[in-house]
């Protein structure tokens, strides 16, 4: 993801600041997201794994990114509380 891009980037919902979610955290997400248990805010079920996403500052949002593609959708945010051993860096 452009650089550029992402330091304009905030989330829809809090306007922190986003950044890539790092290897660590997509992994616990997608293995999350394996078991069928994750949720976005809109109560629909996650069923894909993510390839890239960016997370909030507080680590407790994340939005995928689609083909280089942020989607900033509040209701498509996935809450990382959801995730047993996401990383808090």
């Amino acid at each position: 993801m452009d650089r550029k891009l992402l330091d304009i980037l905030c989330c829809p919902a809090s306007r922190q600041p986003l950044a890539l979610l790092e290897p660590a955290g997509l992994d616990a997400l997608n293995r999350a997201i394996a078991t069928g248990e994750i949720k976005r805010v809109d109560d629909a079920p996650q069923r894909d794994p993510l390839r890239e996403a960016l997370v909030t500052r507080d680590r407790k949002t994340v939005y995928r990114v689609d083909d280089g593609i942020p989607v900033l959708l509040v209701e498509e945010g996935i809450a990382t509380a959801q995730v047993d051993g996401f990383p808090q860096k």
